[in-house]
């Protein structure tokens, strides 16, 4: 019985902290064995001296949380080690993006997304059918992916083929890797609306160097 494995991240949130609002859910069929792909990641940091931090993107960059008293050189070999690795995964992602200001309210949020990511899982169903099982891994941070999630595939799919988890990200590399891409596709959006920040261009420079070097290779794998 063929296994799809999904997990999923947010960016933003409900209400009126952040402009956009972001959700990213990392597609890997669990027939494709990524251990080898993490083990010379994992060694690499282990020979590097560097701590195995779970990567959670907007913190590295900005020198918050776990990544608070890194300096810049290390975050930024942290940042690029993943990058290399990420590049190697065996997956495909859907980002789903919404500028809060074109909806009146949580409502509307909502209802957007459930029907994004249901016409998402229609128009690709023959690659979700191929699955006997899914498992859906999610933290449950916010309560308006965890409903439009639910909602969505168990409407698209049969919903005795769905297995929910509370899951952490320091369990889970492709959880990471959810982080990661969220952010990425977040910085996209700020670099194209000439919003992005000394920050941004500190870590991956101008808008062609951050098309070149990540957005490019990273939109390789999006599920179309």
């Amino acid at each position: 019985m063929e296994e799809l494995s999904i997990f999923v991240d947010e960016s933003g949130d409900a209400g009126e902290t952040s402009t956009y609002y972001l959700i990213t859910i990392v597609l890997h069929d669990q027939s494709e064995d990524i251990g080898q792909i993490l083990a010379p990641y994992e060694a690499d940091l282990r020979v590097r001296q560097i701590d195995d931090i779970p990567m959670h993107l907007g913190p590295l960059l900005n020198g918050n949380d776990d990544y608070k008293g890194l300096g810049v050189s290390t975050r930024k070999a942290l940042l690029n080690g993943f990058r290399v690795m990420a590049g190697k995964l065996p997956f495909q992602y859907m980002t789903f993006a919404y500028r809060k200001s074109e909806f009146a309210g949580y409502e509307s949020l909502f209802n957007s997304m459930k029907r994004d990511l249901i016409l998402s899982i229609f128009d690709n169903i023959d690659f979700f059918q191929k699955f006997g099982k899914i498992k859906v891994y999610y933290d449950n941070g916010q309560s308006v992916v965890t409903n439009a999630l639910h909602d969505a595939v168990e409407y698209a799919l049969a919903r005795e083929a769905v297995i929910y988890r509370d899951a952490k990200p320091a369990d889970y590399r492709l959880f990471q890797l959810a982080d990661y891409i969220c952010t990425l596709e977040l910085t996209a959006l700020k670099y194209q609306a000439h919003a992005d920040t000394a920050t941004d261009r500190m870590f991956f420079g101008q808008w062609g160097s951050f098309k070149k070097n990540y957005l490019k290779k990273l939109r390789k794998h999006r599920l179309d």
